[in-house]
């Protein structure tokens, strides 16, 4: 098995998508300074450095952080160990919070102190862009064993048979159970909540912390909120000068 087996399953899980092209696009061609909030193993921070962006990534898991290091190219990027009150001000052009993972910030007020802390670290006009799932399209009612089983292949070769169980729907928070089945008859188990908002409500949230909403999509090809089955909120703003 992998020296670091949840970092090798979150990979395996979460390979480059829509979402990531999507985001690459939004960064653009031109070299900025770009921060990746939440960037978990670096797979998008990694290829934007890579686009010729000056890239931050930072994240509160060690190992997750210790993972992106070790890939190749981790060593000509900057990381932080920690959350957005670690930022430095006016020191980004753009932000981007990718897999949803605006979503585990499940408090609101500390939702509004990231939203905040990030406006103190753009620039005047700097971009942000985030994706949260639209809780209008109740994807957690996929969130099942039948419907979630799937079989993932570690970098070693290793497969791992994996689902995802439903634990609780309440006032906006999601609570899941993702279980892996090792070869060897091991069951590995991983709790998450997620906190689902409203359209209305990430608007509210970033008009308070400075930024102005420029579009909300709902889908990767561009579509409009509630137009599309990828049943995403992709939040495009910009902070107010």
């Amino acid at each position: 098995m992998p020296v670091d087996l949840p970092a090798a399953l979150y990979d395996a899980e979460n390979a480059w998508g829509r979402d990531d092209d999507f985001f690459l696009r939004f960064v653009g061609a031109a070299p900025l300074r770009v921060l990746d909030l939440g960037c978990g193993t670096g797979r998008l921070t990694l290829a934007l450095a890579a686009a010729g962006h000056r890239v931050t990534g930072v994240d509160p898991g060690p190992g997750s952080l210790a993972a992106a290091r070790a890939k190749p190219g981790g060593d000509r990027l900057t990381w932080i160990s920690g959350t957005a009150a670690a930022l430095p001000d006016a020191a980004y052009d753009v932000a981007v919070l990718t897999s949803h993972v605006a979503q585990e910030i499940r408090d609101d007020a500390a939702w509004a102190d990231t939203l905040r802390h990030l406006r103190r670290a753009l620039v005047d006009g700097g971009r942000l862009a985030f994706d949260s799932r639209d809780p209008a399209a109740r994807r957690w009612e996929r969130w099942n064993p039948a419907d979630s089983r799937r079989r993932l292949t570690l970098p070693d070769g290793t497969t791992v048979d994996g689902w995802t169980e439903l634990t609780e729907v309440r006032d906006g928070l999601v609570g899941f159970l993702h279980h892996y089945l090792l070869p060897d008859g091991t069951e590995m188990r991983s709790p998450g909540t997620l906190r689902f908002r409203t359209e209305a409500e990430l608007r509210a949230a970033l008009t308070g912390a400075g930024f102005t909403v420029e579009r909300v999509l709902g889908g990767w090809a561009g579509e409009p909120a509630g137009a599309s089955d990828d049943g995403e909120l992709i939040v495009l703003a910009r902070a107010t000068r």
